[in-house]
């Protein structure tokens, strides 16, 4: 069974960090490129980074400069390490894992809300 289970959300002043973890089922963390998406509020969901089976990573403009993505094969965990945070991130942010069996497969979190507010 497929399972995303994401942790690490909360409520963090402007200009603080937080980092966001997702633990993966080991069965498709070796085979699938990671990534983070958000959704705020009457927003559609969107990129925020990826990272491949290889270590390559990809980021939004966004978060550009603030935001980095790892991942630990020892632990199937992909993590987002978030700094400088800003109101605009405030937003439910999802973990995917998107691999390659026959077709594409993209399977997701649940989601974990980051507020950014004084």
């Amino acid at each position: 069974q497929v399972q995303l289970v994401e942790s690490g959300g909360g409520l963090v002043q402007p200009g603080g960090s937080l980092r966001l973890s997702c633990a993966a089922s080991r069965s498709i963390f070796s085979r699938s490129t990671m990534g983070w998406y958000r959704q705020g509020p009457g927003k559609q969901r969107e990129l925020v980074a990826t990272i491949t089976t290889v270590g390559t990573t990809n980021y939004a403009d966004s978060g550009k400069g603030r935001f980095t993505i790892s991942r630990d094969s020892a632990k199937n965990t992909v993590y987002l390490q978030m700094n400088s945070l800003k109101p605009e991130d405030t937003a439910v942010y999802y973990c995917n894992a998107r691999m390659y069996d026959v077709f594409w497969r993209d399977y997701w979190g649940q989601g974990t809300q980051v507020t950014v507010s004084s």
